[in-house]
């Protein structure tokens, strides 16, 4: 007698459980037992192995009658999802793009940062994968050049940025996370894995640089063609690339009007937008001193947070009201970022924050960043579809997500808890904007520099219009902004899904309103919308007409 509730439940969980196998990376963060010593082979002819089965997987599924309406939904978010990245594995794009953001040298110094560290054979575990980092590296770079000799490279830009990134991780960086590991020395072992892991990455960032950057191309746009499927794969829609990116432009006209009206209630009248981040960065006001005194602080918001929505706006389950928050290691981007709770719950949803080697910080930023990233944001999102273990598959729990319904949210909820008056301060109110126009000029710059339209001078956006853009208009920190234009330029579509995810957010629910009338209940939306669990933006927005 089968365990699971249908055969496509069945083969959701069975697809989970070879991915894991064939990822032992996506193993530990699942919180899978039994391959946390091993990394992951990044070899074409693994790739190759992995698109195969996705293939077969893909077949199966199309072969099996759905039982109910919550297997309806399973099955097309199984196909529609799978089919997605088999588009991108057909076309290389998949294989050979990388950024900064998205790398393997990223995600397997991820990987390190939710380990356990709780017995002898944790650490050997963790000496085991230290020690794997050399034959991962190698089975990268062999991929990179299986693609390069089809003509298949990035722009130098991101092979540059990404030689960086590996030499800031030799730079002491996993010497420093075994210390952190194990500060008394008792597995000298971990230790000289570590300098192993550090000598291994130095020498991946000499090659990028002496062999692979000279190979690349110095254009930074991939162009229309290459730029529309990205953004359908990351926002599961159809887009009108022009539209869309005038429909950025007004946008970010509006938000800046606002910005300005924040601004005149404290006194900046007429300052320049800049003029007006500089001001809120230099305040005493929400000032923090220390990572300690930041760490909790962003807890303690979160609770919060817990206290004011729960049972009035969403049920959030016991189970996931505590969302912690760590100091993202150094060598990773500059934005915040959430990693979901393991299945079993036993690891819980985590915030990360990039302190880019700062120890003072100024909430007036980061109020709004923690409704995105915790509650009621990412983790309450994410944390309910892991639950949901009887409406969604395994599938829809832990590998469905898709960043237009995912990111769509989370700026929604920032957008929700602005109507809810969360933002009064001024400057808070600020903060927030200032992350609505971030996301409006990612729509202008991400299309306008990929598709080559005209900046506001006339010449065709580029990372230094770009930059401009958004330390002007966005209120972007340089540095951070320079670290978001180099992440646009190697993900492309990516940083549209945000703005275009919360349109559709909006949009689904402003029609549910009209539909229903006075017998709107916004819990009950919230909760059905979460509970649905992640899907493209054309498919949420065609399921959120049966909400009643």
């Amino acid at each position: 007698m089968s365990l699971h509730r249908s055969p496509i439940f069945e083969l959701s969980d069975e697809y989970v459980i070879e991915s894991a196998r064939l990822s032992p990376m996506s193993a530990t963060s699942l919180g899978i037992a039994g391959s946390d010593h091993l990394l992951d082979d990044f070899s074409l002819a693994h790739e190759t192995k992995v698109a195969d089965y996705i293939r077969d997987v893909i077949a199966r599924a199309q072969e099996l009658a759905p039982i109910d309406e919550i297997d309806r939904i399973a099955k097309d978010v199984l196909i529609d999802r799978l089919s997605s990245r088999i588009s991108l594995f057909e076309s290389g794009e998949s294989l050979y793009r990388f950024s900064p953001i998205v790398n393997p040298i990223s995600s397997i110094r991820s990987i390190f940062t939710i380990m356990k560290v709780d017995s002898a054979q944790d650490f050997a575990n963790v000496t085991a994968r230290l020690n794997a980092i050399n034959a991962a590296i190698e089975s990268w770079k062999s991929t990179i050049d299986d693609m390069a000799g089809k003509g298949k490279v990035v722009a130098r830009r991101q092979t540059v940025v990404v030689a960086e990134q590996a030499r800031v991780h030799a730079d002491g960086g996993y010497e420093e996370m075994a210390k952190t590991f194990d500060p008394e020395n008792k597995y000298p072992e971990l230790h000289q894995a570590a300098q192993n892991a550090q000598k291994s990455l130095l020498a991946l960032s000499t090659w990028l640089l002496e062999v692979h950057a000279p190979r690349c191309v110095e254009t930074d746009g991939v162009g229309a063609a290459v730029y529309a499927p990205w953004a359908e794969h990351f926002t599961g829609a159809t887009l009108d690339l022009r539209a869309t990116y005038e429909w950025g432009i007004y946008d970010l006209d509006q938000i800046n009007a606002r910005m300005h009206i924040a601004a005149q209630k404290l006194g900046l009248a007429g300052k320049s937008l800049k003029e007006v981040a500089d001001y809120c960065e230099a305040a005493e006001l929400h000032r923090i001193d220390g990572t300690d005194n930041l760490l909790k602080k962003l807890k303690d918001f979160t609770q919060e947070a817990v206290e004011k929505l729960d049972g009035i706006y969403f049920d959030i389950d016991p189970r996931i009201k505590f969302c912690d928050a760590q100091l993202a290691p150094e060598g990773s981007a500059a934005a915040p970022y959430y990693m979901a709770p393991s299945e079993d719950l036993s690891r819980p949803g985590t915030t990360w924050y990039p302190t880019l080697g700062h120890t003072r910080f100024n909430f007036w930023h980061i109020a709004s960043t923690w409704y995105h990233e915790a509650i009621p944001g990412h983790h309450l999102q994410l944390g309910t579809a892991v639950i949901e273990a009887q409406r969604l598959s395994r599938f829809q729990r832990t590998d469905a997500w898709i960043s237009g319904y995912g990111e769509g949210w989370a700026l929604y909820a920032e957008r929700f808890m602005d109507e809810l008056g969360a933002f009064d301060d001024p400057a808070i109110e600020l903060g927030y904007l200032s992350g609505q126009a971030l996301r409006a000029a990612r729509i202008i710059v991400d299309i306008g520099m990929h598709c080559g339209y005209e900046d506001f001078d006339g010449k065709v956006w580029n990372a230094e219009s770009a930059y401009k853009l958004l330390v002007e208009r966005g209120m972007v920190a340089p540095d951070f902004a320079k670290s978001e234009i180099e992440r646009y330029l190697g993900w492309p579509g990516q940083a549209i899904s945000y703005k275009v995810g919360e349109r559709t957010w909006m949009k689904i629910r402003e029609d549910a309103k009209a539909r229903l009338g006075a017998s709107f209940d916004i819990k009950a939306w919230h909760n059905y919308a979460l509970k649905i669990g992640p899907m493209g933006l054309d498919m949420f927005e065609h399921e959120m007409t049966s909400f009643q």
